[in-house]
């Protein structure tokens, strides 16, 4: 909901949630002083106009974030505050940097308020990943890169239904999309660049492995989708279970509009 209010905040949660959204993405990083906290970036130049790192900042120093929209929620919110202002919501986690220790601590908080069936963790980094799987393997899992690319192997060779997969999850963009809004943004994709992002599209944005993935109880979540037709793109066309959204409130207008339901958003 990063266009409705400002993303990664305790407000923008509690909005996605009121319009009905049934899942929440947020971004962990690791305090100086052990902190588990809800924030994209670990560099705050961007989200907080100062040259500093949430790794190096203690907590309670750590600078508000530089707020554009309608209300004034500009707090870094802890890990732990989310999990209990939400305890029955499903929560996608991204682990943003390679740490056994914010993995740990992730880990002992979702234990804490048992919450292993309702959170899904890892991150494109194949490392991350796999660590998180290590430290506690009942987490769903979410499709690292890499693995991505093992997926497309197995689905090209006709191995797949022969090959066990330890992830639940695959996330994944919809790369056409990074060329509809580099024209809405004005900024210019290389043309190498428009070129990976077809045969991405080509190779990955196939319904018939999400269907293979989804009857083997592997979920499909693709981002991040903001227009009508997207939507339908991904629901009626790609059947997927969900889609990440910028918004919300627009992605369930679209739902109730067509089929008088909420999806996974």
């Amino acid at each position: 909901g990063a266009a409705e209010n400002l993303e990664n905040t305790m407000t923008a949660y509690k909005h996605a949630v009121h319009t009905g959204t049934q899942m929440l993405e947020i971004d962990l990083q690791l305090t100086a002083d052990k902190q588990v906290v809800v924030c994209h970036d670990n560099d705050l130049l961007r989200v907080a106009g100062v040259k500093q790192y949430v790794s190096e900042l203690e907590y309670k120093v750590c600078p508000c974030v530089v707020c554009e929209a309608k209300n004034n929620d500009r707090c870094i919110p802890l890990l732990e505050t989310v999990l209990s202002e939400f305890p029955d919501m499903p929560i996608n986690i991204d682990i943003k940097f390679n740490s056994d220790e914010l993995i740990e601590k992730t880990n002992e908080l979702i234990l804490k308020y048992k919450r292993e069936h309702l959170c899904v963790w890892g991150n494109f980094n194949a490392d991350v990943t796999q660590r998180c799987y290590n430290h506690n393997p009942n987490i769903p899992l979410l499709f690292s890169l890499k693995r991505c690319a093992t997926l497309l192997l197995l689905f090209y060779t006709g191995l797949l239904p022969f090959v066990p997969l330890k992830e639940s999850f695959l996330e994944i963009m919809l790369p056409k999309t990074m060329l509809r809004y580099s024209n809405i943004e004005r900024f210019e994709v290389p043309r190498t660049m428009r070129a990976i992002c077809y045969i991405v599209d080509w190779l990955m944005i196939r319904p018939t492995l999400f269907q293979h993935l989804a009857k083997r109880g592997i979920q499909t979540f693709l981002w991040v989708l903001n227009e009508d037709d997207e939507f339908e793109l991904a629901f009626e066309k790609l059947k997927v279970a969900g889609v990440m959204t910028d918004y919300p409130s627009k992605l369930s207008e679209y739902l109730e509009k067509q089929h008088g339901e909420k999806k996974k958003q």
